[in-house]
């Protein structure tokens, strides 16, 4: 930093700060916060083994939690006092005369592509180098003679079970995953209305009028978020009664979970209704651990995204109702809007790819 900002002179990097003498770049948020990711991870996959708890993780897990939450207050210390006055500028190629904090976002996005990246391509290895499910049923029985690539009765076989054989069985059961990708469309709508809002010049609009529109946009958006997160859990874990209703014809029926379906990472014998020999009665039962697995990692991860991105809109809502939003610092609000959009575009893509086919 130049010293025309007096860096010296900055409070505590606890904030708030004094945006006239620059960023607070002495702050050590962002460090904390990747550490305490770093331990949660860790530790979090260790409290299920072969599905077995293992309470040994438990308070690691929580050690995690709190290293991120105290980062995260302390960032939000320093955040709050931001009214746009400061905005630093790269010097370097390739990203010369461009704000540092774009930049950043930019580089964040490019790594979690890869991330999505890696996981789709997974799925695609995985999808095309082991055989389907109902490929396999349909081979028939097991014959030693006549039909030797069969599958037999209560022997569990390997095969890639695609959630889509569950999910889009019917329109009741996809209608989660269908409502979620409206829910998120509409949210890239809201937010770029909310950034709009706070980009119109000083005196072409009411600042009061200002305020509302930006916190309701914000806070709209953050409520389709919400409801994005409430569906899928209630899709995997606790699905849903359809009442009948006489006028269109529509019979009560339950929409089972993924979970009550047996639809579990940890299975080894998942039995399917369809996989059930007519004549026979045999049952096929599958080992759908790397199917299961690829689904779960998947959509967890975006749903993981997606969580990350309501506890942002939270706090902007928050700052927006408080009226801190304008056209000086409303790139706050672009800088995570291009976060937002890439959430809502890995969804565009992980809908058809593990809901539809």
């Amino acid at each position: 930093m130049s010293a025309d900002y007096h860096d010296h002179d900055h409070p505590s990097p606890w904030g708030p700060h004094d945006w006239g003498h620059g960023a607070p770049h002495n702050s050590w948020s962002p460090l904390v916060m990747s550490i305490g990711i770093g331990i949660f991870l860790m530790t979090f996959g260790g409290l299920f083994t072969f599905s077995e708890f293992d309470m040994w993780y438990l308070p690691l897990v929580i050690v995690g939690i709190a290293v991120i939450g105290a980062g995260l207050f302390v960032w939000w210390r320093q955040d709050m006092s931001f009214d746009g006055t400061y905005e630093p500028m790269s010097a370097g190629v390739p990203f010369k005369n461009i704000q540092i904090r774009k930049v950043g976002m930019w580089v964040f996005l490019m790594s979690e592509m890869m991330i999505f990246s890696s996981l789709f391509s997974t799925y695609m290895r995985y999808r095309q180098g082991i055989p389907r499910c109902d490929t396999v049923f349909n081979r028939g029985l097991f014959d030693p003679v006549t039909n030797p690539d069969g599958w037999q009765d209560g022997v569990a076989v390997t095969c890639f079970e695609p959630a889509s054989h569950l999910i889009a069985s019917s329109w009741w059961h996809i209608a989660p995953g269908a409502i979620n990708t409206f829910a998120l469309i509409i949210s890239s709508f809201t937010i770029v209305q909310a950034l709009r809002w706070a980009h119109k010049p000083v005196g072409s609009v009411d600042e009061e009028v200002r305020r509302k529109r930006v916190y309701r946009y914000l806070g709209a958006t953050t409520i389709l978020a919400s409801l994005f997160l409430t569906l899928k859990m209630i899709e995997w874990f606790i699905g849903f009664h359809v009442p009948a209703i006489d006028l269109i014809g529509l019979h009560e029926h339950e929409i089972h979970s993924l979970y009550s379906e047996g639809y579990l990472i940890n299975n080894d014998h998942y039995q399917h209704h369809d996989y059930v020999d007519e004549a026979t009665g045999a049952h096929m039962v599958a080992n759908i651990q790397v199917s299961a697995t690829l689904f779960y990692v998947t959509t967890g991860t975006h749903g993981l995204h997606v969580l990350v991105g309501i506890i942002g809109l939270a706090y902007l809502t928050f700052k927006a109702w408080t009226g801190a939003y304008n056209p000086q610092s409303a790139v706050s609000i672009e800088y995570f809007g291009l976060y937002w959009h890439f959430v809502d575009l890995v969804w565009v893509l992980v809908f058809p790819f593990f809901y539809l086919y």
